[in-house]
């Protein structure tokens, strides 16, 4: 598998199962995708989602039910308590060339990673299914190490457009823009909540 970032906005996405875990695949999509959940009961987890209910008893559907409810669908995922009800899902959407992500039972071929997201950032981490809770892990301990990376990314962002207009050689602004990066006053007003982190850049690395 390779790594990648898919816009799934208005994407169709069916969710098999009404536990914990579907719940929290829904959520990772609720925000963006189409998502209908299939199942006999849903957890409490779903109320709040911006998801699409579809009752069902999935131990006794039969097969044109389950194509029924596959039926323009970009991404399916299997959430159900009972692997061998996955794989019949599974074994569905490789018919049909559907992306299936199964999460009890054969492999499908997407998995969701661990996820930490801000404004200016985007980072998934995944161990391609053999350990969830070290997935879990790195992330939270991104979030821990660099609490103030959202600004970061913002300061290097508008550091980078005004050396475009002010700097014609690249590789000195590859070089004051690495600086920065790596500047640990700067990191440190940026995790102060402080406004004097980019007064403090234009006065160290933008003089003339």
């Amino acid at each position: 598998m390779i790594p990648l970032f898919v816009d799934c906005t208005r994407r169709r996405i069916v969710i098999f199962g009404g536990g914990d875990v579907a719940a929290r695949k829904a959520a990772y999509f609720a925000e963006t995708a189409e998502v209908t959940v299939v199942s006999r009961s849903f957890v409490p987890a779903f109320d709040d989602l911006k998801i699409t209910r579809k009752e069902l008893d999935l131990d006794t559907a039969d097969g044109r039910e389950f194509a029924g409810l596959l039926t323009g669908a970009f991404l399916v995922i299997a959430a159900v308590s009972r692997p061998e009800i996955n794989n019949r899902i599974g074994k569905l959407c490789r018919a049909t060339g559907i992306l299936f992500n199964n999460a009890n039972g054969e492999a499908g071929d997407v998995i969701l990673p661990a996820v930490s997201r801000k404004d200016n950032y985007t980072i998934a981490v995944s161990t391609g299914g053999n350990s969830p809770a070290v997935s879990r892990f790195i992330r939270e301990q991104i979030e821990h190490d660099f609490p103030a990376l959202d600004q970061m990314i913002a300061l290097e962002n508008r550091l980078r457009e005004v050396l475009k207009s002010r700097e014609p050689d690249q590789k000195k602004r590859t070089a004051i823009l690495t600086a920065v990066l790596h500047d640990k006053a700067v990191w440190a007003a940026l995790e102060s909540g402080g406004s004097d982190a980019w007064e403090d850049v234009c006065t160290r690395y933008l003089h003339d």
